[in-house]
């Protein structure tokens, strides 16, 4: 074999390989399938999708996973596997009909709320936080009150 020849071999080879590389590129890169039998009609289309993936640390990450129009919050670690959120796609916006629909997001400074100090529930000192017990029916109405407050004062 003459060395002509030998380069002809590997020159032939090395362009075999690349129109293979590029072919292999193309189809991870437009997510190409090869169609089903012939005859079987189209492929349902995928009920489960993974939207997006993101990495916490080298052992957990992420997972949001929508299923049925529910998107799922899962966390992966090497512990166990835990569902965070689940939220539905279709479901309509909440908001107070009392209130107009919201406008654009305008920056404006905030200026820190005045600390308040708030009485803080102590079992020992309130009594036992079962339903029905006039500590849970104060520490609920405690709670009513700061809730109404922190709207009164973002709307």
């Amino acid at each position: 074999m003459t060395i002509l020849a030998l380069l002809r071999m590997f020159g032939a080879l090395a362009i075999v390989l690349g129109l293979l590389a590029g072919v292999l590129w193309g189809v991870r890169r437009f997510d190409i399938r090869l169609p089903g039998r012939l005859g079987a009609g189209r492929t349902p289309e995928k009920r489960l999708e993974v939207v997006e993936r993101l990495t916490v640390d080298q052992k957990r990450s992420l997972l949001l996973v929508r299923r049925d129009n529910v998107e799922h919050l899962v966390l992966m670690a090497p512990e166990g596997n835990v569902v965070l959120h689940e939220a539905r796609m279709d479901a309509p916006t909440l908001r107070l009909i009392d209130s107009p629909a919201p406008q654009p997001a305008v920056p404006m400074p905030v200026e820190p709320a005045p600390m308040v100090a708030a009485p803080i529930f102590d079992a020992a000192r309130d009594g036992s936080d079962t339903p029905g017990s006039t500590a849970f029916l104060s520490n609920l109405e405690r709670f009513q009150t700061f809730a109404s407050a922190r709207i009164a004062r973002h709307a």
